[in-house]
């Protein structure tokens, strides 16, 4: 059985089932999650270089920025569950 993918913006993917949440990326808890996935080799830069919307975090605590709105990428989300 393959992984269903979320897509996350420019070409890139998560695995919709390895999600825990997703959220904002502006709060100060969000941002110290942030330097914490760096420090542990656990972050993934899915933005491009654009600016950082969203911080999906997953089951194995990688935590994964996107540029696209927290709504954007929940919407895709149920998009997927309900299929």
């Amino acid at each position: 059985m393959s992984p269903t993918l979320l897509n996350v913006g420019f070409d890139n993917a998560v695995a919709a089932e390895r999600i825990i949440a997703i959220v904002s990326a502006d709060p100060s808890p969000v941002k110290r999650l942030r330097e914490a996935a760096i420090r542990h080799q656990k972050l993934v830069d899915a933005t491009n270089g654009r600016r950082t919307r969203t911080v999906i975090i997953t089951d194995s605590d990688h935590v994964v920025l996107s540029s696209l709105q927290p709504v954007t990428v929940a919407q895709r989300l149920a998009e997927l569950r309900a299929a």
